[in-house]
């Protein structure tokens, strides 16, 4: 566990230094991949709109441009700064998501997103990086000998349920299971007991049927009902994955071509610019075209756990390693829903989804990895 290498001490890498010797010390690799995903993404919803440049694809481009801008400049700024910001933009993000109670527009029957007249923002999606920043000074700054007593865990899963609260009740199944999913890995990461995650374990085979059962709404308990038995009900709470496999299935093992897919002219896959847009590139690329993205995306968390290898300070393994996990649910969770191994809860696929917030969330967060390897040498302060 990260907590077991407290003392490790990595390569010595550039702790100050002007403006071009730090964009020539960035790890540009990460980069480059995430540019490749955006791009791909780009591609896929201009296809999904029938080739209209204006539709979706032309704005997906200037955010992911945009978006890299903001991913540079978050990782230009020295690590120290993100670890005082850390429990700030929680804050923030959970001022945002208790906005949303009170100022939040329905979309599709949800209160996700807060509007500003230019644009709309999604606290939800805000609130992912923030946790993952929240939860690592919270570990960073806690003695080892309390990271597995009662005060030390009470801390840490309040943290979690302040956010995880008010996001179910817009509701949000998805990103509150994923929220919760990246808190768990951090506190096993910070080093918690064997004896605490058997408790934990004891405790989830008691809780999860009775939050089945109390806390989801009825339509999502149908999702869970429909995901185990799709033939259920077909033509309704079936439809999404139901078309989905179709779509997937049809495209065989090289696809139908760019534009030529026929499940996608026919409209019968909803959402799929956005949820569903792996089912696109699945009809017309098929199994290469699934394949080459997965594998895309395996070589960015690839190059992120390789980064946080090289860290040595607590915050910035645990900041790393939390986002890290934050964008492979993302990926595990969308396809899976695509492909009816989990039930659909509504989570875009990172960087070719359209959709504004989760961009800037996702590339916001590959600024702070790149930041917390970028100033791996800094020495931050902690708590004896």
């Amino acid at each position: 566990m990260v907590a077991q290498s407290r003392g490790f001490r990595g390569a010595a890498p550039a702790t100050g230094g002007s403006l071009a010797t730090k964009l020539f010390e960035i790890n540009w690799l990460l980069p480059t991949l995430v540019g490749v995903l955006g791009l791909v993404g780009v591609t896929m919803i201009f296809s999904a709109t029938d080739g209209v440049w204006r539709y979706g694809a032309f704005q997906h481009f200037v955010r992911v441009g945009a978006c890299g801008l903001v991913m540079l400049v978050v990782a230009l700024v020295d690590i120290r700064v993100w670890y005082r910001l850390a429990y700030p933009i929680y804050a923030v993000g959970l001022l945002l998501l208790v906005g949303v109670e009170f100022f939040g527009v329905e979309v599709n029957g949800s209160m996700r997103w807060l509007d500003f007249g230019v644009a709309r923002l999604q606290p939800s999606e805000v609130m992912k990086p923030a946790i993952a920043l929240a939860l690592a000074r919270y570990y960073h700054d806690l003695p080892s000998h309390r990271v597995s007593h009662i005060v030390g865990l009470i801390g840490s899963l309040i943290l979690l349920a302040l956010p995880m609260s008010l996001i179910l009740r817009q509701p949000d199944l998805g990103t509150t299971l994923l929220l919760g999913t990246t808190g768990v890995v951090v506190i096993y990461l910070a080093g918690i007991s064997w004896r605490v995650i058997g408790f934990a374990s004891a405790f989830s085979i008691v809780g999860i049927p009775l939050f089945f059962k109390y806390g989801l709404k009825p339509y999502q308990q149908e999702r869970v009902l429909t995901f185990l038995d799709p033939s259920r009900d077909p033509s309704g709470a079936s439809y999404h994955i139901t078309q989905s496999k179709i779509a997937l299935g049809s495209g065989g093992v090289n696809g139908k071509g760019f534009m030529q897919g026929t499940q996608r002219q026919g409209e019968y896959v909803p959402e799929n610019q956005t949820d569903f847009i792996f089912t696109v590139i699945g009809e017309e690329f098929g199994l290469v075209g699934g394949m080459l993205t997965i594998t895309i995306y395996m070589a960015v968390i690839g190059v992120c756990l390789w980064l946080s290898l090289q860290c040595k300070e607590m915050f910035a393994k645990l900041l790393i390693l939390g986002l890290t996990t934050t964008f492979t649910l993302y990926i595990f969770i969308n396809l899976g829903m695509v492909m009816g191994l989990v039930p659909v809860v509504g989570v875009p696929l990172p960087l070719i989804s359209y959709g504004g917030t989760v961009i800037l969330a996702v590339m916001g967060g590959f600024g702070l990895i790149l930041s917390a390897h970028l100033h791996r040498g800094v020495e931050l302060p902690r708590s004896a």
